[in-house]
């Protein structure tokens, strides 16, 4: 496992600290042609080298950084300016993907998915997705009568729009579920407490004019029904575990 630590250290030093912003331009006008693209991946070869420092590990370091260059390579080639968020993602899952494979083959790791498919993990598993998608359609469903409209007037020719970010709500709502979820596995129910301040001062604090009342209540109406959700599958969740 450390040796695995040691990958992801040299990883973050590569990808985030050593490399500037004037390579990651050079590489994205020149692609395959830009000089920053080899010193990169040389940079994440020599770093595995010192951190692991082991001078006979340079057949490693050296599988690592081909996969490197060629994984940049590729996402260098088909990113688009409207595909740089997901290609970024995909360029790190892949190079987190490789380096957890090249540790196994080194360190021989066998592997008994017998042994990661037990109840305590199928309960788990099963919660947290529940959380996410099927507790938002029903928060949603459920307070789908109330909904407000997206204009209110704030004068006799002045309409204003409540604008939003997409699908910014939905999001919300899966990290608060899966965050409270999280806290009550772990048994720190103050946690759920700040969270639900922390929404309290940054989501209803600007609801307060008399004419967004209805709003304020659909928001708060949302809020305590997925808080709720979250709390008594997190309930439900800790006593099915107790029982493994």
């Amino acid at each position: 496992m450390i040796l695995l630590l040691q990958f992801f250290l040299a990883h973050i030093l590569g990808d985030f600290f050593l490399q500037r912003n004037k390579w990651v331009a050079s590489k994205e006008l020149q692609k395959w042609r830009s000089p920053y693209l080899y010193l990169h991946v040389f940079i994440h070869f020599t770093l595995i080298l010192l951190i692991t420092w082991k001078g006979s590990f340079w057949k490693v370091a050296l599988l690592i950084m081909l996969s490197h260059l060629l994984i940049d390579g590729i996402k260098l080639q088909y990113q688009k300016p409207t595909t740089l968020r997901a290609w970024f993602f995909i360029d790190q899952i892949a190079h987190l993907v490789v380096l957890f494979f090249v540790w196994s083959l080194y360190e021989q790791v066998s592997w008994n998915y017998a042994a990661i498919a037990t109840p305590r993990t199928l309960i788990i598993s099963t919660a947290i997705l529940f959380v996410l998608k099927p507790a938002s359609l029903i928060t949603k469903i459920a307070i789908s009568k109330w909904t407000p409209g997206t204009n209110a007037r704030s004068g006799p020719h002045e309409i204003v729009v409540i604008e939003s970010l997409k699908d910014a709500g939905e999001w919300i709502g899966f990290l608060e579920r899966l965050m409270i979820l999280i806290f009550i596995l772990l048994g720190k129910w103050e946690g759920v407490g700040f969270l639900l301040a922390a929404k309290s001062v940054f989501r209803f604090g600007d609801l307060k004019e008399p004419k967004e009342t209805k709003l304020t209540e659909y928001v708060v109406i949302g809020t305590f029904l997925s808080f709720f959700i979250a709390i008594l599958t997190g309930i439900v969740t800790s006593q099915l575990l107790s029982m493994f």
